[in-house]
C-alpha cells in the first residue's frame, strides 16, 4: 500500500439529512483553506481547539453556509496533523458545496479527497492510535448492540492493546534471558531451572489463554452468529422467526412453500447479535410447485453451508418423516445442529431439552404458536455460540486477532516442548519465542504488512 501524505478532505458525517454536517480537512499548509473558506475579520486567526462562529464563503465571496470552524494544531489532533473541521448544516447539497469549495481553495497545496479510512490511517501512522485501536474505531461505529459498543470502547481506550503489549514484554524478557545464555555457553548454569524459564513460560501461556477467551467472546459480540432455520415446508420456520424477531417479518400461511427466498432478521439475546435466517422449506425438487420454489430450495442449501448454527425444525405433531431424515443426512458435519421439535401444542409434549447420548445431538421441544420453550432455545443458542456471561470487560476482537493469538499459543507450546527435551535446544527455544512475539505484535501493528493495512483501512467509511 502506498501512503500519500498530501492534505486530504472529506465529509465526516453520515450521508443523508441531519441537523449538523462536518467537513474535515487534514494535512500541512491547510491555513490556505482556512483563509479562503472562513469569512474571518482581518488579522483574525482561528484559535486552536476553540470553536469560532463564521460564514463559509465561495470563491466569489457568496455565503455557502454558516457554522463553527474548529482548528486543531498538530500533533494535538485526531490524525496527528493540522486538522480543520467545518461544522455546518447537515444537508447533503450544502455539504457537497462546502467540500467542493475546500478542495478548490486547497488546490495549490495538493488537497485531495480522502480515501476510506484515511483519517484514521494517518492517526495510526502518526502514533495517535495503534492498529487494534484503529480497528476499534470502525467497530464502535458499526456496533449493533450496546454490549458490542461498550466492548469496542474498551479496545479503543487501549485496554486490549495494553494487555497484548504486556504479553509481548513478558515474552521478550524471557527471550532475552534465553539469548543471553546462548551468548555465554561456557557458563555451567542450567538456565531453565535457575531462571525459572519454564515457570515463566507456563504463566505466559495461561494468561494468553485468558486473553483469547475474552477476545473470542468479544468477537462474538462483533460478528454475531448466523442461525439458519431449515426444515420441510410448514414445520413453523417462519412462525419461529417472527416470534424471535418480535414482528411479522415473514409471511405465515398453511400453504406449503410460502417462503421462496431467504428472510434475515437480526435479534439480540443478552446483547449478542444473532442473524436469524428463515429459508424455503426443503422438499424433493420433483415436489416443488414451480421453478421459483426450486431456486429457493437451492438457496436454502447454500445458506445451510454458510451457517454458524443450524436449527433443524421438525413437526412434533407428526413425528420424524423420511423427508426429515433426508435433510438431516445432508446437513454439514462441521456446523452445530439443534433439532427443534415445533408444534408441541398439538403433540402433547412438554417444553424441554434433551441430548441424544448416542449421537450427541440436542433436541428441543417448543411451540412457536403458544410461545412455549423459547427461553430454552435462546439459552441453547448462547451455549452453542460459546457465550459465557462472566460480567467481565471484553475486547471487541476481530478474526485476525484470534488467528494471531492462536498462532502465538502454538509457538509457545512448541517452545515448551523444546524445553522438555533432554538436549534442551535453546536456540530453537528462542526462535519459537521470537515467532510468538511477532504474532502478538502484529495485533497492535508493530509488525504489519502494507497489504494488511490497506485491507483494514479500506473497509472504513469515507471521512473516518
Amino acid at each position: 500500500m502506498t501512503f500519500d501524505s498530501s492534505p486530504i478532505a472529506a465529509i465526516a458525517t453520515a450521508p443523508g439529512r441531519g441537523g449538523i454536517g462536518v467537513v474535515r480537512v487534514s494535512g500541512k499548509q491547510i491555513g490556505a483553506v482556512i483563509d479562503a473558506v472562513c469569512n474571518l475579520p482581518a488579522s483574525t486567526a482561528l484559535t486552536p481547539r476553540h470553536a469560532t462562529f463564521t460564514s463559509f464563503v465561495g470563491a466569489d465571496g457568496s455565503i455557502i453556509d454558516q457554522g463553527l470552524a474548529l482548528y486543531f494544531k498538530a500533533p494535538h489532533s485526531y490524525t496527528g496533523e493540522d486538522v480543520l473541521e467545518l461544522q455546518g448544516h447537515g444537508g447533503p447539497v450544502v455539504l457537497q458545496m462546502l467540500l467542493a469549495r475546500c478542495l478548490e481553495a486547497g488546490e495549490q497545496i495538493g488537497l485531495r479527497l480522502a480515501q476510506p479510512g484515511e483519517f484514521t490511517q494517518r492517526a495510526f501512522l502518526n502514533d495517535k492510535l495503534d492498529l487494534a485501536q484503529a480497528e476499534a474505531v470502525a467497530d464502535l461505529i458499526d456496533a449493533s448492540t450496546e454490549a458490542a459498543a461498550k466492548s469496542a470502547l474498551q479496545s479503543l481506550s487501549g485496554v486490549f492493546s495494553a494487555t497484548i503489549n504486556t504479553l509481548v514484554e513478558r515474552v521478550t524478557h524471557l527471550r532475552m534471558l534465553v539469548e543471553a545464555t546462548l551468548d555465554f555457553p561456557e557458563e555451567e548454569i542450567d538456565f531453565l531451572e535457575t531462571s525459572d524459564a519454564r515457570g515463566q513460560l507456563e504463566r505466559i501461556r495461561a494468561d494468553l489463554d485468558d486473553v483469547f477467551r475474552h477476545a473470542a467472546q468479544g468477537a462474538l459480540l462483533r460478528d454475531g452468529l448466523n442461525v439458519v432455520l431449515a426444515g420441510q415446508p410448514n414445520v413453523g420456520k417462519s412462525s419461529l422467526l417472527n416470534l424471535l424477531a418480535g414482528s411479522d417479518v415473514a409471511i405465515v400461511t398453511a400453504i406449503a412453500g410460502t417462503t421462496r427466498d431467504k428472510v434475515t432478521e437480526t435479534i439480540q439475546i443478552e446483547g449478542i447479535p444473532l442473524n436469524i435466517i428463515d429459508t424455503a422449506g426443503i422438499r424433493h425438487p420433483e415436489d416443488a410447485s414451480d421453478e421459483v420454489e426450486r431456486i429457493g430450495i437451492e438457496r436454502t442449501w447454500n445458506a445451510v453451508q454458510q451457517a454458524d448454527v443450524i436449527l433443524h425444525l421438525l413437526d412434533a405433531s407428526i413425528g420424524p418423516t423420511r423427508g426429515d431424515e433426508e435433510i438431516a443426512a445432508r446437513l454439514p458435519d462441521n456446523v452445530p445442529v439443534l433439532v427443534v421439535w415445533n408444534k408441541i401444542d398439538l403433540s402433547g409434549h412438554r417444553p424441554g431439552i434433551d441430548q441424544d447420548e448416542a449421537t450427541g445431538v440436542t433436541h428441543l421441544y417448543i411451540s412457536a404458536t403458544d410461545r412455549l420453550g423459547l427461553d430454552l432455545l435462546r439459552a441453547e443458542l448462547l451455549r452453542v455460540a460459546g457465550w459465557q456471561q462472566t460480567g467481565e470487560s471484553l475486547y471487541l476482537a476481530r478474526e485476525r486477532h484470534l488467528i494471531a493469538l492462536k498462532a502465538a499459543r502454538t509457538h509457545l507450546d512448541q517452545a515448551d516442548q523444546l524445553a522438555q527435551q533432554a538436549d534442551r535446544a535453546l536456540d530453537l527455544f528462542a526462535e519459537e519465542l521470537r515467532l510468538a512475539q511477532d504474532r502478538l505484535s502484529s495485533i497492535t501493528g508493530e509488525f504489519s504488512s502494507d497489504d494488511l493495512l490497506g485491507v483494514i483501512f479500506g473497509r472504513f467509511c469515507i471521512g473516518k
